[in-house]
């Protein structure tokens, strides 16, 4: 029978490879035409370095978090896998961060740049680069949540012998 901890990690790690994946399809697949002032333009994520940067990270984090629910428990691997999750997490914030900017210019533009908001256009667009950045963002919570949860399991045997 499964412990709890280990079907807890297990669960959490799977809810950060579904969410990571969820934002990398979500991403990948936004696109969208329309036309401003009688020009016609197509929106995509490959258009903006911010999109593919999410697109990348979150591929390698999906990527990591499958490989991960394979290991075997107790295994001394795990001390790996803890450092880990702390680059990885870092990895999926400079990349929401990143990612959040651009979408904030296209759905508000900038007025002293001169930069007009486009999610009026391509609404579509908006709204599957706002899903990704949502799924990104559980993705994060969940594995700050893993994180410190590795962290209590690690430390906790040693306050118990004291």
């Amino acid at each position: 029978m499964i412990k709890p901890k280990r079907l807890l990690s297990l669960l959490l790690r799977f809810i950060a490879f579904g969410t990571t994946l969820a934002a990398v399809i979500l991403m990948a697949t936004s696109h969208e035409k329309g036309t401003f002032f009688a020009v016609s333009y197509e929106a995509k994520y490959t258009d903006t370095p911010a999109f593919k940067y999410f697109v990348i990270a979150n591929a390698i984090v999906t990527v990591y978090g499958f490989l991960v629910l394979f290991l075997p428990p107790g295994s001394p691997i795990w001390r790996l896998v803890l450092a880990l999750d702390l680059v990885f997490i870092m990895l999926l914030i400079s990349s929401i961060s990143a990612a959040m900017a651009i979408a904030q210019v296209g759905k508000n533009g900038n007025p002293r740049a001169a930069w007009l908001p486009v999610c009026g256009q391509v609404a579509k667009f908006c709204n599957q680069v706002t899903g990704a950045l949502v799924a990104g963002f559980i993705a994060l919570i969940t594995y700050i949540i893993l994180l410190l949860y590795s962290i209590y399991n690690l430390l906790n045997p040693l306050f118990e012998k004291a």
